[in-house]
């Protein structure tokens, strides 16, 4: 008779709770104490800040329908979100460098100083959420949580049919 390994149901265990985290992290994260506090539209001002952000740092550019492949909405919602951006000054439609006659997403000053509130918020949440853990946990947390967002950036692009390049 063979007993199952204990740890390795342990370790079964631990990574079928991965998807459970991942909810939770995003749901509870906003609701950290930071400051300034995080608004309704945050959230969706921040995905697509920081898509957009992501397109022009790998030296591409996104369009509206690159935000909904990435986003994996339908373009209309894509679209919406991306002129609430624009309206507010925090992106830009401009022409393609790489083809003309394609109308892309830029970010602006304003969306940059925004994005870099979002990335000030978010540090101010993983401290708050991590101030009873020890220094090096945190450490090693925030280097796994990097290298782990590095080995995303590597997965397929979604929908790069239209010629966006894909954070």
């Amino acid at each position: 008779m063979t007993f199952p390994d204990a740890s390795a149901s342990q370790e079964e265990a631990l990574l079928d709770a991965v998807g459970v985290a991942f909810a939770r992290l995003r749901r509870r994260t906003m609701q950290a104490p930071v400051d300034p506090p995080v608004g309704r539209k945050d959230l969706k001002r921040n995905l697509v800040l920081n898509l957009v952000d992501e397109a022009a740092e790998a030296g591409g550019e996104i369009t509206v329908g690159g935000l909904a492949d990435h986003l994996m909405v339908d373009p209309s919602v894509a679209s919406r979100m991306a002129s609430d951006c624009i309206t507010h000054g925090y992106l830009v439609r401009s022409a393609s460098q790489q083809d003309g006659r394609r109308t892309v997403l830029r970010l602006t000053e304003d969306g940059r100083t925004l994005l870099g509130h979002f990335r000030s918020q978010q540090r101010q949440a993983f401290e708050h959420i991590t101030r009873d853990w020890p220094a090096a946990e945190r450490v090693e947390f925030v280097r796994l949580l990097l290298k782990y967002g590095d080995a995303t950036a590597r997965l397929p692009a979604p929908g790069g049919e239209d010629g966006s390049s894909a954070p």
